[in-house]
Order: structure tokens, then C-alpha cells, then sequence
């Protein structure tokens, strides 16, 4: 980038940056703030509890052994997306500092000083408040300050299940390959990282400064307070910035998902702006959702209203069919199940079907003759296949593939939907999964290959809906029926093309072509 287009960059992303921020701050410091409130209590009991100290120690040591998508998986059919399972999971990354250090510091207290306590008469929790506490507390501070720059870290992974934070920014630009966007997060997180783990350092200084001037129990009422106040003032702005309740009269509010790819964020961001343009209702935006099961759950369960999605993902991921409905049946099909089984509307066909698409190297393709993905059998066992971790496990995908098309791989990477086309356009990987509506294809020169044995069925992309929803509130489906076949497959390819090597934001690329259609009111 130049100095121009850094600047036109920082300067349209600066309000979300913002907003991101503190979604990021107020997920640090509160999941840090709750896992103290647990974690110091905790610290204290097993301190008096030598029993069941090891296993305290033991549980909360396991808790941060688990990889961090692994939790916020795991509880995701707990708490759903969003904010309450990221809360839940940094709250238990931070509890073995807190809980460690707790102990330690307790247990570091000189036993001449405890003795003098008990001499005076002291009672257990005299001992406790006036004495051991304040000398613990330089200590406990710097487990504190472990478990939020950690939580820093951890909380930018939340961008996967919703939660929001300068983690959406790095997930959207690794789905885009955009450097600049990555950088956006990153670089907020490491300063926010680096800001806490100072501020945290001069009260942990403080605190040690007025423990050896003796001033008793001071520093943990000025720690108590303070803290108490910054958790108040981000619980307080995070509400105020995520729902109406300081308003007056709130407004109903359509919440839209999108998986975690370009097309999902354009196509969300789509029906976003033409619901907030047509009808009276503000728009909550869902994005990053990770895979098709992830929204799909979030949809039945009420935590979205709506999301664009593909029938053929519908047909084979979600309803486990066998793929032998015939393709121009594929809609009707799972229209019709969805309506029964979920209370969910298909809405009109936006136009496109964004199959998969096998690909290779357009040089490979013309020098060895591969036409279609039969083609490649013979040569797979000295090739490398690239794919998206969904369609390592999807039943229309690899697995489905494989047996399909006899194709036994040398080798067979799982990689970021963003990182496939750069994998193999540097000869790291020479066949990819590729979407027949990605811009990327020709911008790097390859050529997806003849399904000629039609194992994918029909991916069309389609609005879907809860009933309930679309009952309560019509004017959507109205604001969403504008949208029926506005969009071919070259329409499609020229927006994910936008957004994935022109790096422009998906916000001003579907707002062009929404005002492009006439189907946006004139700014």
C-alpha cells in the first residue's frame, strides 16, 4: 500500500476499529475481573485445604491446557455464540494464574508475622484481611496481570463464534488474504496487550511500595475500587454500544450471520443494508461464524434470524441426504424439509451456484491434459491436495470426493479458505478445493476442472429465514425479494474479487452494487 490508499484504509475502518476495541476490552477485562472473583476465593480455600490442593491445582492447570478453539467449541452448545461462551472460556484460561498465585502469595507470608497476628488475638479472618492479603497482594497482582495479557491473546480468537473484538478484523483478513486488514487487528491487540500488562505493572508497584512502607490494608481497597470502576465503566459502554437500552423506544432488530469467508461477509452485509434501507428495523451483524454447522445451529436456536445459505450444503452437511435428488429438485427439496423439520424459509435464489470447484495450475492443466477431475487420478498419488478443514469432513467433500473419483493424494493439507490460493500458486500445494465464484481463480491464473462425474450437487445461494421471523416482521421478505437473481456467477466474482485482491471493505463493495442496481436509496 502507499501512503494514499494506507491512509484511505485506516481512515474508513477507523470507526470499526473503535468498536472493536472495546468489544476486545470489555472481553479481557471482564472474563479477567470474573476469574478473580472465582479465582481468589479458590486461592484462599486451598490454602486451608491441603487435601484438596492438588486437585484444585491439577483441574485448573487441564483448563489451560486445552487448545482455545477447542473450548470455545466445546462450549458453544452451552451458551451459544457470541459473548456469553467467550466469556466463559477466558474466564477459564485466567483462573490458574489467579488461583497459583493466590496461593503462592498467601503461603509466601513471613510465619513470625502470622504468629505476632495470632499473639494479638487476631481471628482467622482478621489474619486474612489485615495481614496476609495485603502482603499476598503484590503477588496475586502479577497473576492478574498474567491472565489478562493472556486473555489479549485468547479473546482475539473469539472472532469465530461472534463474540466480536479486533478478532473479527485478523479472521477477515486471513479469509481474504489481505495483509493490511490482519494488521489491523494484530497490531490494536499487541498495544492493548502491552497497555494492560504496564497499567497492571504500576499498581503492582504501588502495591509493593505501600506493603514496605506498611501501609496495611490500603492497597487492596485502592485495587478493589479501581477495578471495580473500570468494570463497570466497559460493562456499562459495551451495553450501551451493543443494544438500545439507553434509547427511549428501542427498535425490533433483525440479527444477520455469515460464515467465515468473502462472499458470506458481502452477501450478509447485502441484506443487511437493503433490510435497514427498505423497512424501519436495525440490523445486528453476526459475522465470522466459522462453518455451515455453526450457523446453521445459531439459526434453529434463535441466536440469528437469518443468514445466506447454499442447497447443496443444505442437502448433504445439514440433512445428511445422499445427494441422488436430481439437481433441478435440489431447491424444492430443502425448502420443503426446512419449513417442516426447523420452521426455516428459503427465500427467492440470488442467482448464482457457487459449487465447489477442483482446481489446478492453468499451466498444469494445459501441459498435462487434465480436463476433468477424472483426469487426475492417475497422477494424484505425486499430487498435493490443498482444502478447507470443512471440506476435509463434509460428506460432499473430500471424503465423498475421494471415493467418487478414486483419488488417492500424495498428500492432503487442510488450510485457511484464504491461504489455498496463495498455497498453490507458490507450488506448495498443486490441486485445491477451490468456490466456482471465487475471484481468485482467475487473478491467479487456474482452471477448475470438470465435475464429469456430477458428484457436487447444485450449490445455489439463497436468503434462509426463521418462520418466525418472517411472520412477525413481512416487510423483510419484501426488502429481501429485491435480491431474487441479482447476482450471476461473473457478478459474483467481480465482488469477491473487490474485497479479496483489491482489498476494499466488504461494507462499500456490496453498497456499490446494491446503488449500482438501483436497489439502494441515493445517499
Amino acid at each position: 500500500m502507499n501512503d494514499f490508499s494506507t491512509t484511505a484504509f485506516l481512515i474508513e475502518r477507523l470507526p470499526e476499529l473503535g468498536q472493536k476495541t472495546l468489544e476486545h476490552l470489555f472481553l479481557t477485562c471482564f472474563s479477567t475481573f470474573l476469574a478473580t472473583v472465582i479465582g481468589l476465593p479458590l486461592g484462599i480455600w486451598i490454602v486451608r485445604n491441603a487435601r484438596i490442593r492438588g486437585w484444585v491445582l491439577g483441574a485448573v492447570g487441564v483448563l489451560q491446557t486445552m487448545p482455545s478453539l477447542a473450548m470455545l467449541a466445546f462450549l458453544l452448545p452451552f451458551f451459544g455464540i457470541g459473548v456469553a461462551p467467550a466469556l466463559a472460556a477466558l474466564t477459564l484460561y485466567a483462573l490458574l494464574p489467579i488461583v497459583r498465585n493466590t496461593y503462592t502469595g498467601i503461603q509466601g507470608v513471613p510465619g513470625d508475622i502470622l504468629e505476632a497476628a495470632d499473639g494479638l488475638g487476631f481471628t482467622s479472618g482478621q489474619r486474612l484481611r489485615l495481614i496476609e492479603l495485603p502482603l499476598a497482594l503484590p503477588v496475586i497482582l502479577a497473576g492478574i496481570r498474567t491472565a489478562m495479557v493472556i486473555g489479549v491473546g485468547i479473546a482475539a480468537l473469539s472472532a469465530f463464534i461472534g463474540a466480536g473484538g479486533l478478532g473479527d478484523f485478523i479472521v477477515r483478513g486471513l479469509a481474504q488474504t489481505n495483509n493490511p486488514l490482519i494488521l489491523l487487528g494484530a497490531i490494536p491487540s499487541a498495544i492493548l496487550a502491552l497497555t494492560l500488562d504496564y497499567g497492571i505493572g504500576i499498581i503492582e508497584r504501588l502495591a509493593d511500595r505501600k506493603q514496605r512502607s506498611g501501609a496495611g490494608s490500603g492497597p487492596l481497597i485502592v485495587f478493589s475500587t479501581a477495578a471495580a470502576c473500570l468494570i463497570a465503566a466497559l460493562t456499562l459502554t459495551y451495553i450501551h454500544m451493543k443494544t438500545d437500552l439507553f434509547r427511549s423506544s428501542k427498535q425490533p432488530v433483525i440479527r444477520i450471520g455469515a460464515k467465515n469467508f468473502s462472499e458470506q461477509f458481502i452477501l450478509g452485509e447485502m441484506m443487511a443494508q437493503i433490510i435497514e434501507d427498505k423497512t424501519s428495523l436495525d440490523v445486528d451483524r453476526r459475522f465470522n461464524l466459522g462453518g455451515t454447522m455453526i450457523c446453521h445451529e445459531a439459526l434453529i436456536h434463535g441466536e440469528i434470524d437469518l443468514y445466506a445459505e447454499y442447497t447443496g450444503t443444505a442437502l448433504l452437511s445439514i440433512l445428511h441426504e445422499d445427494g441422488a435428488i436430481a439437481p433441478e429438485n435440489v431447491y424444492s427439496f430443502v425448502k420443503n424439509i426446512y419449513r417442516e423439520k426447523f420452521d426455516c424459509l428459503w427465500l427467492a435464489p440470488l442467482g448464482f451456484n457457487n459449487t465447489y470447484a477442483i482446481t489446478v495450475r492453468s499451466q498444469d492443466a494445459l501441459a498435462k491434459g487434465w480436463r476433468t477431475i477424472s483426469d487426475l487420478a492417475p497422477a494424484a498419488g505425486s499430487l498435493r491436495l490443498g482444502i478447507q478443514a470443512e471440506f476435509y469432513e463434509r460428506p460432499d467433500g473430500y471424503p465423498g470426493l475421494k471415493n467418487a473419483y478414486s483419488l488417492d493424494f500424495a498428500e492432503v493439507r487442510e488450510l485457511d479458505p484464504g491461504l489455498v490460493y496463495g498455497a498453490i500458486a507458490q507450488g506448495e500445494v498443486d490441486v485445491i478445493s477451490a468456490f466456482a465464484t471465487d475471484g481468485r481463480i482467475a487473478a491467479y491464473r487456474l482452471t477448475p476442472l470438470i465435475d464429469d462425474k456430477t458428484f457436487f450437487p447444485p450449490y445455489h445461494c439463497a436468503p434462509l429465514i426463521r418462520g418466525e421471523i418472517a411472520r412477525r416482521h413481512p416487510e423483510v421478505l419484501d426488502a429481501l425479494a429485491l435480491l431474487a437473481d441479482a447476482l450471476d456467477e461473473d457478478a459474483m466474482r467481480r465482488l469477491n474479487y473487490r474485497v479479496d485482491e483489491e482489498n476494499r471493505s466488504t461494507v462499500s463493495v456490496a453498497q456499490g452494487f446494491l446503488r449500482e442496481q438501483n436497489l439502494l436509496a441515493a445517499p
